[in-house]
């Protein structure tokens, strides 16, 4: 790690409101360390008032070459920045930006790719696959955005709010129309790859968010919930014979994936 910030030292933050329960720091500084960079990552507490203000003033340091957004900024982020990546206007959000050497700061989204590598790291590539996605909120559209851009064979997604799910199948057809895409139940029956994108499964009174009954052997099942690490849907699908992530798995993927964006990778 770091020790020594120097003149020489480029600058990397992550902002978000609240900042202090954030992990980037710890992941992302000895990264940087292995890699031989002289740079920092630095945790910033920014409310959603002072975020334009916040990122005027970083532009204007030239020794600040990328930030990490976490939440609430997501989504007000992409409007801050001079480009976006089709990722990042299917999804609506982002959660990088890096300074090119022209000055300007390109936008990109990688909770779905951090998905995808979590996935790729552990042998299970999403490439050809049948995927049942349940939970059509922002993290469910940046990992069926993933998956879809891995080429997924094909994806059904569930949610609740039905409207929420067209919006996230429309948005799929559009990015990817390669992908046969279709609102479907929650049932794995006929998917090799499912994945909860839904916070069920963070208390533990919570129901199950999908017919973990019909999970078949040797099916991979992702659960992007970040604690418990261990969840009732993980432990059901681990029951049944199947290869399963947990959300801490991809949350490293994701790392791995902005440290390559910023170039430490």
């Amino acid at each position: 790690m770091q020790s020594v910030i120097l003149a020489t030292t480029r600058l990397f933050a992550i902002l978000g409101d609240p900042i202090a329960q954030v992990g980037s720091p710890r992941v992302f500084n000895p990264l940087m360390a292995k890699a031989g960079a002289d740079a920092v990552l630095l945790p910033m507490h920014v409310t959603p008032a002072d975020l334009k203000t916040a990122f005027q003033g970083i532009k204007t340091i030239r020794n600040f070459d990328g930030l990490i957004f976490t939440i609430p900024h997501k989504m007000a982020a992409m409007g801050l920045v001079d480009e976006v990546s089709m990722t990042g206007q299917l999804v609506g959000a982002i959660n990088v930006a890096r300074r090119e050497s022209d000055g300007r700061w390109i936008g990109d989204m990688f909770d779905g790719r951090g998905c995808v590598r979590g996935l790729k790291d552990q042998g299970d590539d999403p490439e050809g696959k049948a995927v049942l996605l349940v939970g059509a909120g922002g993290g469910g559209s940046a990992v069926a955005c993933g998956l879809a851009e891995a080429g997924a064979a094909r994806m059904t997604i569930h949610d609740v709010d039905k409207a929420k799910a067209e919006r996230l199948v429309d948005t799929v057809r559009r990015g990817y129309p390669g992908v046969p895409v279709a609102l479907g139940a929650p049932d794995p029956t006929g998917h090799n790859l499912v994945v909860n994108c839904t916070p069920l499964g963070m208390k533990p009174d919570d129901p199950l968010p999908l017919q973990a009954e019909k999970l078949e052997a040797g099916t991979v099942l992702v659960d992007i919930v970040l604690k418990p690490d261990w969840t009732k849907l993980l432990e059901a699908a681990r029951q049944r014979g199947c290869r399963t992530m947990n959300g801490i798995a991809m949350l490293r993927g994701q790392s791995m994936e902005i440290a390559r964006f910023f170039g430490f990778g």
